[in-house]
């Protein structure tokens, strides 16, 4: 499998304030990983700077062997922790808007998602509740045929049973030879969709693993471990 994203000796820092401190890491094609840590950690900065949202202080970050730019966000679809739709639009004009902005956009495939999920093109976002906005901007993002799907938080503001059809979109809508990152504290929802996951503490990967490696060989979920290994750290 080629290498999708990759970090070498990879800072950022606000100010005097380190985000990302010397961070290795190294994530394959066609993957679903779960980048998780506490708030603070550094995680939704790492997925702006693979975004090419931000610029490292130093070190490197690489998609697809290349630095980010005009050409990598071609093969990037990004979901932001916050809500970036015009609320006076209706969902209808938000396919639009994305099918006019991005040449990859599946139209088609958004509005199969969204009669799946429920949701009533015709009305303005606006007038929409907190979790089918948040459905409406995922559908969007899981719509286009990208190399790297970066979702920061899909499932922070919506209740449970929300999640469960979010991570269905999630699973059953990207890309095979994709990789999908997302960003969470929520680890127990997200974990059965997981192939691995990456633990970020203080701006640095402190493990990175599969899913299936830590329940077969160590018995546990990767909740468990996330609570052990974190527990390690407040305690050292």
């Amino acid at each position: 499998m080629p290498i999708i994203l990759e970090t070498r000796n990879l800072c950022k820092t606000y100010g005097a304030v380190p985000a990302l401190d010397h961070m290795d890491m190294t994530l394959m094609s066609g993957r679903i990983i779960g980048l998780l840590g506490p708030n603070g950690s550094g995680k939704t900065t790492l997925i702006k700077l693979a975004a090419g949202l931000l610029t490292p202080t130093s070190g490197t970050l690489t998609v697809g062997g290349i630095a980010p730019g005009a050409f990598t966000k071609s093969a990037v679809s990004y979901l932001p922790e916050r809500t970036y739709l015009d609320p006076a639009m209706t969902v209808n004009e938000a396919i639009k808007l994305f099918e006019d902005f991005y040449q990859d956009f599946d139209a088609k495939r958004a509005c199969e998602m969204f009669a799946r999920l429920g949701v009533d093109t015709k009305r303005k976002i606006k007038t929409l509740s907190k979790g089918t906005r948040e459905k409406v901007q995922l559908v969007l993002v899981m719509s286009r045929h990208a190399k790297l799907y970066l979702l920061d938080e899909p499932i922070a503001g919506v209740d449970p049973a929300a999640r469960d059809l979010i991570l269905h979109t999630i699973i059953s809508n990207y890309e095979p030879d994709s990789t999908v990152l997302i960003s969470t504290h929520l680890i127990s929802d997200i974990e059965p969709i997981l192939d691995e996951f990456v633990f970020i503490k203080d701006g640095k990967a402190v493990l990175h693993d599969t899913v299936d490696h830590v329940r077969e060989e160590q018995g546990k979920t990767v909740d468990m471990l996330f609570r052990e290994v974190f527990r390690c750290y407040e305690n050292s």
